[in-house]
């Protein structure tokens, strides 16, 4: 089902600066000339369903044209967390921006045949109206470096999974897939969307692979030089740990440093740790934690703005309910406080965040949300936002 969704605006007023000194200092607040108004936009609400986990899908953009990737579902309360009826279909949408995210319209792809599943239904049951494709091996040469391609990365399993890509040369109107990844010597990979392309057949994917045991995880980086017929592991990013290190989210910030910030949780603590590579993904340096307490489990987005600043998005569980931002002019290695882009959140069932820039430098954050005037439902909703000016 496609809709076109109306538009609400907000304008509230954030707060930060970004560090410029090898050591985390804090910000001001306090500054008239750095504030900056925060427009948020619903992309796809609807009552009765429940739409989640931009993180898990990817976003894709081509100027001011953006396309996004999320999970629609029933609604049924079952507590703080994750309210998605798991008897009843998961669809799997997408949803297109020709405006620079101001407006929004929903597509279905698996109406048209381009299912972009994971092999299996984390969080309902398969849809009834379709046939889902196998999975193939692929023959390789895709040009990741053609001005229309996008790719998605699924799973079918947080653990020991079974990892799939898909692919478009015409903006995610079309797919190629699904084609499998290999497991890299390890019981199963947990793939999500996050990737970077090198040339015309070379792409690095950040995914996660499963411990020994079958769980989740950690995170690495593997590498395709021949337009994804084959696939070499490059790095573990950071170490083992006694809980989970997942879903990655990279930026390259040079032709030889990338920048990775990845979702770590031991026990009942969540926490964001920063990873830097000189090497072009062969190694990294611990930065870090860029967010010490996110107050439960929820994956960072990262991208470099055009100023060459890092900034990072994620969703804060804690209270007050949040989607916040920091940024870094050093790589990584110190990061501003936190900019607080809403704070109105209901529940802690928000984030898995996804971001861009737009030509114009406006930056567009786009995540799963619910706050008390709209309703229960969980809805995907977008920020944006100008960050302040380079200090």
């Amino acid at each position: 089902m496609t809709q076109r969704m109306s538009v609400s605006l907000l304008a509230l007023i954030v707060l930060g600066l970004a560090c410029d000194s090898a050591t985390e200092k804090p910000v001001s607040k306090v500054n008239s000339e750095q504030t900056s108004t925060v427009k948020h936009i619903k992309v796809y609400y609807e009552p009765g369903m429940f739409g989640g986990w931009p993180a898990n899908h990817g976003i894709w953009s081509w100027g001011n044209e953006i396309l996004v990737g999320f999970t629609k579902g029933y609604y049924k309360d079952l507590g703080p967390r994750h309210n998605i009826d798991r008897e009843k279909p998961e669809l799997h949408m997408l949803a297109r921006s020709l405006d620079g995210g101001e407006s929004w319209k929903v597509e279905d792809p698996g109406a048209e045949g381009y299912l972009l599943t994971d092999g299996g239904y984390l969080h309902g049951v398969p849809r009834p109206d379709v046939t889902y494709p196998e999975l193939q091996d692929c023959e390789g040469d895709i040009d990741f470096t053609h001005p229309d391609f996008a790719l998605t990365m699924r799973t079918n399993s947080t653990g020991a999974g079974i990892g799939r890509f898909f692919y478009s040369y015409d903006r995610g109107h079309s797919w190629e897939g699904p084609y499998r990844l290999p497991n890299f010597g390890l019981p199963g990979t947990a793939v999500r969307t996050d990737f970077i392309v090198n040339g015309k057949h070379d792409c690095m994917l950040f995914i996660t692979g499963a411990k020994p045991d079958g769980k989740e995880g950690r995170s690495l980086c593997v590498q395709t030089s021949d337009g994804g017929k084959s696939w070499e592991f490059l790095s573990w990013i950071g170490p083992e740990s006694k809980g989970s290190s997942i879903m990655p989210a990279s930026a390259r910030l040079s032709e030889t440093d990338i920048l990775a910030v990845v979702r770590c949780r031991e026990n009942t603590k969540h926490w964001q740790s920063a990873y830097l590579s000189q090497d072009n993904a062969r190694s990294w340096q611990y930065l870090g934690d860029p967010v010490p307490d996110a107050g439960g489990g929820n994956p960072p987005a990262l991208i470099k703005l055009q100023d060459g600043r890092a900034c990072l998005i994620y969703g804060f569980r804690g209270e007050p309910f949040s989607i916040r931002a920091k940024l870094s002019s050093d790589k990584g290695h110190s990061w501003s406080e936190d900019i607080v882009l809403r704070d109105d959140g209901a529940s802690k069932d928000l984030g898995y965040p996804r971001v861009v820039q737009r030509p114009d430098g406006k930056v567009v954050v786009v995540y799963y949300f619910n706050d008390p005037v709209t309703g229960p439902e969980r809805y995907i909703g977008a920020t944006i936002w100008t960050p302040p000016p380079v200090n």
